[in-house]
């Protein structure tokens, strides 16, 4: 595919965007999928398979920069992990072979859902990791597999979702929850990224390319989440963000403002 300098530009900054936005909040792939489909004409399966290269490379990039600050541990997130990628195995099985555009629909009416989680009793949002209360086992097994499920499925709105059931129901701090986030997307997209690439859903040309400009965003982004103090807050603001500005694209809401 040859792709113009301007588009190069769009390409490369469009990605950096949505591995900031991916690390910290959620929802970047509405960037990258846009980029992909509208932009560059990629069919939706080519497009959803070459989306995963730049999330795995942010996600290990993120993961990296997270760790180093004392943010992620592997240990103590162990079920969160294990549970969310076997999820995702199934969703990508679903994925190579049957059309995600149905579920699209669904999306929106999620996202309001999600918007109104946010913003009810937001310092529940804002408060440090409380991991003294155990989950039930019974209550968090099928939240991660759904979620992985999900997010092997079409991983557009994944990182909100996982942030909504790690902070409100396993009582993580926003900055540990995106750390876990990152790192088990990471996991699973791996994995996925074998399947499209088996199924040749992958185009590596572009992929790459936005490989480069998310695991830039992805880097700096977890580097700042995990040293700065306020992080919670602006990760808050950020999540409220992205999806008010999903709901206004999901609603065509903008050309009714325009």
């Amino acid at each position: 595919m040859d792709i113009s300098w301007q588009h190069l530009l769009i390409v490369f900054f469009g990605s950096a965007l949505a591995g900031s936005i991916n690390t910290l909040a959620g929802n970047g792939s509405a960037i990258t999928l846009t980029i992909l489909t509208e932009l560059l004409g990629l069919p939706g399966n080519l497009a959803n398979g070459t989306n995963r290269v730049g999330i795995f490379t942010q996600s290990a990039a993120g993961s990296y920069a997270f760790f180093r600050g004392g943010k992620l541990d592997l240990l103590r997130s162990r079920w969160p992990i294990l549970f969310t990628i076997i999820g995702a195995i199934g969703g990508v099985a679903v994925a190579v072979n049957v059309s995600n555009e149905a579920f699209r629909s669904v999306f929106r009416f999620l996202m309001i859902l999600m918007l109104i989680v946010i913003l009810v009793k937001p310092k529940r949002w804002l408060r440090e990791s409380d991991l003294s209360k155990q989950t039930n086992p019974w209550i968090a097994v099928p939240l991660y597999l759904a979620l992985g499920f999900y997010g092997g499925f079409i991983q557009m709105g994944m990182g909100v979702f996982f942030l909504a059931v790690m902070v409100l129901y396993a009582r993580y701090s926003l900055v540990d929850a995106n750390a876990v986030k990152v790192f088990v997307v990471g996991a699973y997209t791996f994995l996925v990224i074998l399947i499209f690439q088996w199924q040749g859903l992958i185009d590596w040309k572009v992929g790459l390319l936005m490989a480069v400009g998310q695991t830039i965003g992805g880097f700096f982004t977890a580097h700042y989440a995990a040293t700065y103090p306020q992080a919670n807050v602006w990760a808050h603001r950020l999540l409220v963000a992205v999806v008010l500005l999903a709901i206004v694209k999901l609603f065509d809401l903008h050309l009714l403002l325009f």
